[in-house]
């Protein structure tokens, strides 16, 4: 059975950072990709980063390119999100989600697998 389960939100203020972890289970973690995506209360959900199996393809969304960074450790079946310098904005609650590599960052209608996410909140 695939599980993704999410680690690491939780409350910070403007300018602050938090690492998010994303952790997998039942299946070859290094044959897939893993994203992270967000929603807050009221929006749609976005895309937020993506990494491939071998941690060789990075795609990030514009307003978070150059504050947020994301790794993959395959021996740990584990995705980073660090994400710094946060802003109020940044508010949303945080998922990954696992998919086979598409050589791009696809929508979030690619994804099968899908974790319940972790609750990052910014204040101002």
């Amino acid at each position: 059975e695939v599980q993704l389960v999410e680690f690491g939100g939780g409350l910070v203020q403007a300018g602050g950072s938090l690492r998010l972890s994303c952790v997998a289970s039942g299946f070859t973690f290094d044959d897939y990709a893993i994203a992270w995506f967000r929603q807050a209360p009221g929006k749609e959900r976005e895309g937020v980063s993506w990494i491939n199996g071998s941690g060789d393809r990075i795609y990030y969304e514009d307003s978070v390119k150059g504050r947020f960074t994301i790794s993959r450790d395959n021996a740990k079946n584990t995705v980073y999100l660090q994400m710094n310098s946060l802003k109020p904005e940044d508010t949303a609650l945080y998922s990954c989600a696992a998919g086979g590599d598409a050589g791009f960052f696809p929508p979030e209608d690619y994804f099968a697998d899908w974790g319940l996410g972790t609750q990052v909140t910014v204040s101002s």
